[in-house]
């Protein structure tokens, strides 16, 4: 393509990931967990029975299962609060895939695991946050599209797909769009 981006449209659930994810027990108790989720800065903690991720207690859990009911955190135990299963993606797997999951689902977050282990934990809002470069690259790429056809040669700007340098003067030749000078070097001058 002619333009560099410091992302491309296929990311990894790796690439965005939280990591190292909070933990907590579920017999900690909720007043416990909101401090460990509020220290860290984060809007949720795997829920982990022997070494095994077995939920997620989130800021709705304690917000609809403990504060609108008027009970007191400190007496109230994860298990009794928390989302369970965790739902999980493998780090591998792409934005689109988790985004899928997630709808499918209908969580706000997932697990991250590699080789069976949790590594991460990945958000909606984390996906989210990229969407306006995505945006920005598929507009790009819908613009170049629109230079074909004609029959004209039509000049587009952008960076060489050959050597990198920006030109105002990149034509598409066989699928990569090349200044001036590389489409001299390359096939000769017309």
């Amino acid at each position: 393509m002619a333009f560099e981006h410091s992302i491309s449209l296929n990311v990894k659930v790796r690439e965005v990931m939280s990591s190292p994810v909070v933990t907590v027990s579920p017999t900690d108790s909720v007043l416990e967990a909101a401090k460990k989720m509020s220290e860290a800065k984060v809007g949720s903690a795997v829920v982990v029975d022997k070494n095994q991720p077995v939920g997620i207690l989130t800021e709705g859990d304690i917000i609809k299962k403990v504060v609108s009911k008027d009970l007191i955190p400190s007496s109230v135990k994860v298990s009794e609060v928390m989302s369970s299963p965790l739902i999980t993606v493998k780090a591998e797997s792409s934005l689109i895939d988790a985004a899928r999951i997630m709808n499918r689902y209908n969580v706000k977050r997932l697990g991250v695991m590699y080789k069976e282990e949790l590594v991460g934990i990945i958000s909606m809002t984390d996906i989210i946050g990229l969407f306006p470069e995505i945006m920005e690259i598929a507009s790009e790429k819908y613009q170049l599209k629109s230079y074909k056809g004609g029959g004209t040669k039509k000049y587009i700007s952008g960076y060489c797909d050959n050597c990198g340098q920006w030109s105002d003067f990149l034509l598409e030749v066989d699928g990569k769009f090349l200044c001036e000078e590389c489409r001299d070097e390359l096939f000769g001058k017309a």
